[in-house]
């Protein structure tokens, strides 16, 4: 579901999992770009208390989780209501948010759909180590958010734009970071060999969908900043990754859509 974004819309959007490294250096310019040291979290985000399961849901139907019943689903949306905690619906006016899309590439796989992921490198800026879908800001010369997010994952994955139908979005995202991010979800054929982008991505990995789509594998966490206050977020840790932040919002989100 491709939206078009005009250029004079590019706004900056909070987004716990998109690249915001610095822009890059000037063709006519030989000094190298200067070189942020990568910011942290104020928190531990894995050493903080969570409950499982929050609200005692069940898991989503694998019925619901083949690619028919995804494709049938995205066009014919139900009633449902997002509880990431970072949404904020006031915040899509603001203009100061930068625009970004994702894609949560759904891979065909034979014993079932697999949800590709990356972990970023460790020496980035912000969000350094933590794991993302691929897509980033949106350029000017995007002719979309759907355009957007192909080429990022491309240029991060090495997976071709051509493997990509596109079959629906997500509910904006709106991080701590000043992102507005776009998630757009689509079924990939895996018939290629991810490539990654030595800078930006330290890792390439896939997770059963229905593994996500299951609430007792997400953990609710909340976290006392050291300006005072407190910070909920998801997790869903799988092997020796752990999905946090943005990502696990998007994907709590995913699983409220598909549960409705």
């Amino acid at each position: 579901m491709s939206s078009s974004i005009p250029t004079d819309q590019h706004s900056d959007a909070p987004a716990d999992e998109i690249d915001d490294t610095p822009e890059e250096i000037q063709p006519d310019s030989l000094a190298p770009p200067a070189r942020r040291p990568p910011q942290r979290p104020a928190f531990d985000p894995v050493a903080q208390p969570w409950v499982a399961n929050p609200g005692g849901l069940v898991a989503v139907p694998e019925t619901r989780l083949t690619p028919m019943a995804l494709r049938d689903r995205f066009a014919a949306p139900p009633a449902w209501t997002p509880d990431a905690q970072d949404i904020n619906p006031a915040r899509a006016a603001d203009r100061s948010l930068r625009l970004a899309s994702v894609l949560v590439p759904m891979m065909l796989r034979p014993d079932g759909i697999q949800v590709m992921l990356t972990q970023r490198t460790a020496h980035l800026h912000d969000h350094a180590g933590q794991v993302s879908f691929p897509g980033g800001r949106v350029e000017p010369s995007d002719s979309s958010v759907t355009d957007a997010a192909l080429r990022e994952t491309e240029e991060e994955t090495g997976l071709p734009r051509g493997l990509v139908e596109v079959i629906g979005q997500l509910p904006d995202y709106f991080t701590g970071t000043g992102f507005r991010v776009v998630p757009l979800v689509g079924l990939v054929r895996p018939d290629f060999t991810p490539r990654p982008d030595p800078f930006e991505v330290a890792e390439v990995f896939e997770v059963p969908l229905r593994f996500l789509m299951d609430p007792a594998n997400h953990r609710l966490h909340s976290a006392t900043l050291p300006a005072g206050g407190l910070r909920s977020y998801y997790s869903m840790p799988w092997k020796q990754f752990f999905i946090w932040g943005a990502t696990a919002g998007m994907l709590r989100n995913l699983y409220q859509f598909l549960r409705a």
